[in-house]
């Protein structure tokens, strides 16, 4: 099985000013574009799993980098290096999707153990590593990312992509 993927990142907005005699305009063209080729090394991944998932009030759970994802096709899958994440909130929720490094067994992707972002409703998380060494996922001590509804009122609803290495 092989996997190639191109993802990219880009804004394009126009900030306009009234002025005495005409209107002044910025505009603003960004566009970041990481290409993945099929492979191990620096711009390369082998490996992606994508789902849209909900959660129950007040409920989390911990996504298993290292051997409980199942892939398109069924199979399952072990990250080694993590290449990107994307995670969305759902626009529809009410209450905010959390991601967080656990403080045991975290993928290294923040900062410390227990870090975190909360994605209020339609929010986005977007991490791209491309370089040969992305993000080290070892199994059993750090393989964990974990999500959470962040209350206990309403279930959440979120999507995740996750592309790596299985080496």
């Amino acid at each position: 099985m092989s996997l190639t993927a191109q993802v990219k990142l880009a804004i394009a907005a126009s900030q306009l000013n009234a002025l005495d005699l005409g209107t002044g305009q910025y505009p603003v063209n960004f566009n970041n574009t990481v290409n993945l080729a099929n492979g191990t090394g620096a711009n390369q991944a082998n490996m992606i799993f994508t789902d849209t998932r909900t959660l129950s009030a007040s409920a989390n759970e911990d996504l298993d980098l290292a051997g409980s994802l199942v892939d398109a096709f069924g199979n399952t899958i072990t990250f080694t290096k993590l290449k990107g994440i994307i995670v969305t909130a759902d626009a529809g929720n009410t209450n905010n999707v959390q991601v967080t490094r656990p403080a045991s067994n975290g993928v290294p992707l923040l900062m410390a153990a227990g870090d975190g972002i909360a994605l209020t409703p339609g929010a986005s998380f977007y991490a791209m590593f491309p370089g040969a060494d992305g993000v080290a996922v070892t199994a059993s001590t750090g393989d964990l990312i974990n999500i959470a509804n962040s209350a206990g009122s309403t279930s959440v609803t979120y999507s995740v992509i996750l592309i790596g290495v299985a080496s």
